[in-house]
């Protein structure tokens, strides 16, 4: 029986068939373009090839093709007569995702993978920040993900995937010793592997290595497509570090030509969240505003995210409001939240509308209210979703707020309990 990259039997006999998909499988986890692609080949060469149909819809998925993804798992749905128990499983998996079901398909990854660790198109949809545990909104989720990923190790060894995720998630923790080997190593196996040099790009700035992140982009960015998932994003990082080093311009570049909404290859919400917490770091280290930047980014906003559901994507959509000094659109995003939370499908919790309106009261001057909206939230921040370099937004937020309202001395202390290692906040004095 022909098995994939990992070992795992699977139900075609066509060897044409397995190659194109382990190729197209490789490619989503290194989140490079072309999978769908391939996966059109593993078809081609056998139409009853059930995997190579649910990889194709995730590949659609991510692509935000959502009648094609559909499509496609029903085909797969159609082919399962003759599937192993490992095969049925993971389709199942990603039936229970494509129909948002977010803690039904985490319950069903956590379920699979004790049986087939090394099963890692599955694993990958909750190994990293982005994913459903990262994604949760609850209370320890950072953690959570290192003890998710721990016991898994050994079943992987110095395996390039899955070392860029236990590293990323080691880092995020503070643990950068042992994350910096496992992506160093990552990169050295599969130097074309995005989430690896995302995962290298996170470490420097934890770290602090800021000028090392710089040269790291400016020498990794060329290998990597325009079209490719992460494309966006990185660009973000080498943005974010280039405004840490003072070098507005070459960041503003980066914006206009890589990561701003107009020209983001990444998902909705990425787009969102790169483009409007960029503008809002920048005006914090003393830039001026665009307002004509910032218009578009809200009529963006309201066009690609019509209603909250998604933390994430609905503190930049409040940034959006409250830079447009729309009070009213802030306070009815809020308000919907908050009905959210009450029916029990918002597990963020109060974090979101306490974050929301903390940018609105900023925006309007009055610093005491946002300073007060922020800091009884800060020690529940990792429920905003994300990384610890976006959630850093609310903490230069603070910062300046403390600032402008003279209290400097609160302002020291922000900075004395911050995290060590990190790249700092540039936030400009009043």
């Amino acid at each position: 029986m022909l098995t994939d990259r990992y070992g795992l039997p699977i139900s075609t006999a066509v060897a044409g068939a397995r190659d194109a998909y382990v190729e197209g499988v490789d490619l989503l986890l290194t989140v490079y373009p072309g999978a769908a692609a391939s996966f059109d080949r593993a078809i081609a060469a056998d139409p009853g090839f059930a995997l190579a149909h649910i990889g194709k819809a995730r590949a659609l998925q991510l692509a935000v093709n959502a009648a094609g993804m559909r499509d496609s798992l029903a085909t797969a749905l159609s082919l399962t007569d003759g599937a192993s128990a490992r095969e049925l499983s993971h389709i199942d998996v990603f039936r229970h995702l494509f129909a948002g079901q977010a803690v039904a398909a985490l319950a069903a990854i956590r379920a699979h993978v004790a049986t087939w660790p090394r099963d890692a198109l599955v694993l990958s949809l909750a190994a990293n920040q982005g994913g459903l545990i990262g994604m949760s909104g609850l209370s320890g989720r950072e953690q959570d993900l290192i003890d998710f990923l721990r016991p898994l190790a050994p079943h992987y060894g110095e395996d390039w995937w899955f070392e860029a995720h236990y590293g990323m998630a080691l880092s995020e923790i503070g643990r950068h010793d042992a994350a910096r080997p496992m992506i160093e190593r990552s990169l050295a196996q599969t130097q074309r592997n995005a989430y690896a040099a995302h995962a290298f790009a996170h470490l420097c700035y934890e770290t602090g290595e800021r000028d090392s992140g710089i040269a790291f982009m400016r020498n990794w960015l060329p290998l990597y497509d325009r079209g490719g998932g992460l494309f966006g994003h990185l660009n973000w990082h080498l943005g974010l570090f280039e405004l840490h080093a003072g070098n507005l311009d070459a960041a503003l570049r980066l914006y206009n030509d890589a990561f701003c909404a107009d020209d983001h290859r990444g998902a909705v919400h990425q787009k969102l969240s790169d483009s409007s917490s960029f503008l809002w770091r920048s005006e914090l280290a003393g830039h001026p505003r665009d307002p004509a930047r910032w218009a578009k980014l809200k009529d963006y906003a309201r066009e690609k995210i019509p209603r909250p559901g998604f933390s994430l994507a609905d503190w930049h959509v409040a940034l959006t409001f409250a830079v447009d000094g729309d009070d009213a659109a802030v306070e009815g995003w809020v308000k919907a939240i908050e009905e959210l939370v009450k029916a029990g499908r918002y597990p963020s919790g109060a974090t979101i509308p306490a974050v929301a309106r903390a940018f609105a009261a900023f925006q309007r001057g009055d610093d005491a209210a946002a300073i007060d909206l922020i800091v009884p939230m800060l020690s529940e921040r990792e429920r905003m979703g994300g990384s610890r370099a976006q959630v850093d937004l609310v903490e230069a937020t603070l910062l300046r707020a403390y600032l402008n309202a003279g209290r400097e001395a609160e302002a020291r202390h922000l900075l004395a309990k911050r995290r060590p290692g990190p790249a700092g906040l540039p936030v400009q004095s009043p």
